[in-house]
């Protein structure tokens, strides 16, 4: 796989992490359905929230490692 397509899938990786947070917290605070599941509604919401940063967390860390060295090389070719 490809440098530019290694990249492309990590960002869409972090874009549906950040999707599952949000969606985790809406469920949360603003659904009334979910506060009426009672345990089962907060396991839900939270499960979003838990997969959302799951996907978003490491993989940033890992994009961020790949751009700096990807800079680093660009830097020593003159």
């Amino acid at each position: 796989m490809s440098d530019a397509k290694l990249v492309l899938l990590l960002k869409i990786c972090i874009l549906i992490g950040i999707i599952l947070i949000f969606i985790g917290i809406y469920l949360h605070n603003f659904n009334d359905a979910i506060e009426k599941m009672g345990v089962t509604g907060i396991v839900i919401s939270a499960m979003c929230v838990a997969f959302g940063m799951i996907l978003s967390l490491p993989t940033k860390m890992y994009l961020t490692f790949i751009l700096v060295t990807r800079e680093a090389q660009a830097n020593r070719e003159p």
